[in-house]
């Protein structure tokens, strides 16, 4: 799921996780490896949104799904591993203009 920067701003405030922004140099690989994605990193890995179900007519809502593992203390290395749902939902406010 490829997120809106409004999207992207409200993952952040409700996972606590940093995104990898577009220029960052994993990123082709990344998009090769699990497609086209918004990706996040914390303290445990790697980890995107898949969409949810809508539970209201203003929101949408997406699934936290690890996608890679940290393979090492030093948060350098990471470890793919099948995708994983966290059973963490993220739901986006409809932002009015």
């Amino acid at each position: 799921m490829k997120l809106t920067s409004e999207q992207v701003k409200q993952t952040v405030n409700q996972l606590g996780a940093q995104v990898l922004p577009d220029e960052h140099p994993a990123m082709p690989q990344l998009n090769s490896m699990f497609g086209e994605h918004t990706f996040f990193v914390d303290e445990m890995g790697l980890k995107v949104l898949e969409p949810t179900p809508s539970p209201g007519p203003d929101r949408q809502s997406g699934e936290v799904v690890s996608l890679a593992d940290w393979g090492d203390s030093d948060l350098t290395r990471l470890m793919a591993h099948e995708p994983e749902p966290t059973g963490v939902i993220v739901v986006f406010e409809h932002v009015r203009h």
